[in-house]
């Protein structure tokens, strides 16, 4: 039996489509939609980024209806504060990769798997939040402790797409930028 078949007309435990683009172009234009710039950004400056939306990503799940999602085809902005809290914690795993090792290979994170096996849909946003900012600091201090030659350093994704530290930065800084974007935060 199908997800959306077991959990008929219900928005906030229907599977979403997966998300299959290759955002990567982040890193050469700036992004239509939430007007990210990755070529303004100094490497220097991610930690502080992140630290500045933290705030707004608590203000989103304080809302009335952070589990209410706006449509069939998009997650609520709990299910992306959880998605954001999990991509915090990837990339602060992958910047110790890229740090350790030479030309690291990331391992596959599938983001859509991971919301269905976690169940986004049913988690407490007040925990979310706390999770969300816990999770945030150790990145943005992760980021801050890049020592000034290490911004350089090359490392790899499974699909083949080949970043430095500063735009692993860049790509990872713009996901949770894009994702208050989606939220409205």
């Amino acid at each position: 039996m199908s997800f959306e078949a077991a959990h008929p007309g219900n928005l906030s435990v229907m599977q979403i489509e997966p998300d299959t683009k290759d955002w990567t172009w982040v890193l050469s234009r700036p992004c239509p939609e939430c007007g990210f710039n990755a070529a303004v950004i100094k490497p220097q400056e991610i930690g502080n980024r992140v630290r500045r939306d933290l705030d707004r990503w608590v203000g989103v799940l304080d809302r009335s209806d952070p589990q209410q999602r706006p449509d069939a085809l998009r997650w609520s902005p709990a299910e992306y504060a959880c998605h954001v809290r999990d991509v915090f914690d990837i990339f602060t795993e992958r910047l110790a990769l890229v740090l350790d090792n030479d030309d690291p290979l990331f391992p596959n994170w599938d983001q859509d798997a991971t919301a269905v096996e976690q169940a986004y849909a049913s988690q407490d946003p007040t925990i979310v939040a706390a999770e969300l900012v816990r999770a945030g600091e150790r990145a943005a201090q992760a980021f801050d402790d890049v020592p000034d030659d290490a911004w350089d350093r090359h490392c790899r994704r499974s699909d083949g797409s080949r970043f430095t530290t500063a735009s692993l930065g860049s790509y990872f800084l713009h996901d949770v930028v894009h994702h208050l974007y989606d939220v409205r935060g």
